[in-house]
């Protein structure tokens, strides 16, 4: 009895260490970026976009904010891309067009001419966060505010959700849109329903990236990264809070496995490999 309690506690040992996740800074850039919220690698072109609020007031509607253009090896490729922007938060892409929320618009990018093509105005939006992008160019974006999410829909826009705690990161994956509510990481069910996978996001649920079909990484603004696991656990995979470093709106590569990580006041960009 003795050796089969020990080969089940060694089997249990051995599970918890194979599951273990963590990180491994690869570099980060210099203070160059003003209060940088969001992060969205276009791998296509080798680059990272990065929104940038500038400004003391992350909801200010100021016309300071702007765009980046950052590349994989973290130098700065165009620090003002994109300007004439208020408060840019999330970003999401669909073939040539980059999708930014701004307060209460979502401004449409034409990539390649790096001109702003419209802005659609969300009615009744205050404080458009995250963006998502599903395979037919829907976009669905969290208002923080009004504790909505709406669907857009070439010039339809509607109210998709409603009645939520505090949305932010918002992700279409595998055919379900995923959302984070409040500290609570939920599956969106085809009749708008809610399943919780995990709770516990501290800080301030912010950024939302998936790793496999059912593993993710999610992010507390105040500074802690989790990896969440396909049985509903989850493990700390940064916590610096302590440092007052924010850990806002991140983008995950998931070919190869590389976390990229907004800063917000502390203006830079941190990239690490996760292991």
């Amino acid at each position: 009895m003795k050796k089969l309690l020990l080969s089940i506690l060694c089997s249990h040992l051995l599970l918890a260490a194979f599951s273990q996740h963590s990180l491994e800074k690869l570099w980060e850039t210099d203070s160059v970026f003003r209060v940088p919220e969001s992060v969205l690698p276009d791998l296509k072109k080798n680059l990272v976009y990065v929104s940038n609020i500038d400004g003391t007031d992350p909801w200010g509607k100021d016309g300071k904010g702007f765009i980046s253009k950052l590349g994989l090896d973290g130098k700065v490729i165009t620090l003002e891309w994109v300007k004439g922007l208020n408060a840019p938060k999330g970003m999401g892409m669909f073939r040539n067009n980059l999708f930014v929320a701004d307060l209460n618009e979502v401004v449409v990018i034409d990539i390649e001419k790096g001109e702003v093509l419209r802005k659609v105005v969300v009615p009744n939006a205050e404080g458009l966060n995250d963006i998502t992008v599903d395979p037919k160019g829907i976009v669905y974006v969290s208002d923080s505010k009004t504790k909505r999410v709406f669907r857009i829909q070439g010039s339809n826009v509607n109210p998709h959700m409603e009645g939520l705690q505090g949305p932010n990161g918002i992700l279409w994956h595998k055919e379900n849109l995923y959302i984070l509510d409040k500290g609570g990481f939920y599956r969106v069910e085809y009749d708008r329903s809610l399943t919780k996978i995990v709770d516990g996001i501290e800080g301030g649920a912010d950024g939302l990236q998936a790793v496999y079909e059912k593993e993710y990484i999610a992010s507390g603004w105040a500074g802690i990264i989790y990896y969440i696991n396909a049985d509903g656990t989850k493990e700390v995979l940064l916590d610096s809070r302590n440092d007052k470093i924010s850990t806002a709106d991140i983008a995950f590569d998931a070919g190869l496995r590389i976390l990229y990580v907004p800063t917000f006041f502390k203006n830079k960009i941190v990239a690490y490999k996760l292991k």
